[in-house]
């Protein structure tokens, strides 16, 4: 599947202050992309900055599309290590986690 962002495309950040997230965040502002949003869970009210430009950080997607218009979301989360997947998938209800597909980063569109 391919994605078309345009220039008045406005994107969500999840992941946002983990180091992989905030790299491809600058990068992206730096780009042109119209970064509204950034997503971390217990970091809302945090600002991100970079290059001038000051994304704000919310606790929930569904938070942060109210109160930006975001229209697509990057999802920048970090991959457990194989030690800490295949310990954790001993004990019930981490078995999903192991099992199920993953694909990094992925984007979704709300609108």
């Amino acid at each position: 599947m391919s994605i078309l962002v345009k220039p008045d495309t406005k994107v969500l950040i999840q992941g946002i202050t983990g180091s992989f997230g905030a790299r491809h965040a600058q990068l992206s502002i730096d780009y042109g992309t119209q970064v509204v949003a950034g997503v971390t869970p217990g970091k809302g009210g945090q600002v991100f900055e970079h290059a001038g430009k000051r994304v704000p950080i919310f606790d929930t997607v569904a938070e942060a599309v109210k109160q930006t218009g975001a229209t697509a979301s990057a999802v920048f989360v970090p991959h457990p290590s194989r030690r800490t997947r295949f310990s954790k998938a001993r004990t019930p209800g981490w078995n999903w986690w192991w099992r199920s597909p993953r694909a990094f980063p992925c984007a979704t569109w709300f609108a």
